[in-house]
């Protein structure tokens, strides 16, 4: 039998859940989905503004020992948490290098894809590609 598969949702962990929702919305231009208070967090998701039913992105709490070990080791060797996909990266570099956001590699073409690699000031390097 087969099983169709969907992401539905997808996490990032983050050192400052208000921080990260500010960066991820005002900076990065996404639009917030859900914020329940859940204890002393938030179950917090931003989404694309071209796709608000689509795939959600969870702005986790890094309150776990293991979690914010594994977010700092990745940070250190220069890991990407994740990953997301512009129509211009030359565009979009533009765009956030001029909002102070810090980058780490300069757009760069890696195969049939050119990639860069951003601090999210929250404790993540991400990267973006264009295909």
């Amino acid at each position: 039998m087969h099983v169709n598969l969907k992401i539905k949702l997808a996490s990032v962990f983050v050192s400052d859940q208000q921080k990260a929702l500010e960066f991820y919305t005002e900076v990065l231009g996404f639009v917030k989905k859900t914020d329940v208070p859940v204890g002393e967090f938030r179950w917090l998701t931003v989404v694309s503004p071209e796709e608000p039913e689509g795939t959600e992105l969870v702005l986790e709490p890094n309150d776990n020992p293991a979690a914010k070990r594994y977010q700092e080791d990745i940070f250190q060797q220069g890991i990407p948490a994740t990953m997301f996909f512009v129509d211009d990266i030359q565009t979009a570099y533009k765009r956030l290098n001029n909002l102070g956001v810090k980058f780490v590699m300069e757009p760069t073409e890696a195969g049939s894809v050119t990639i860069a690699v951003f601090d999210d000031t929250c404790g993540n390097l991400i990267q973006i590609a264009q295909e």
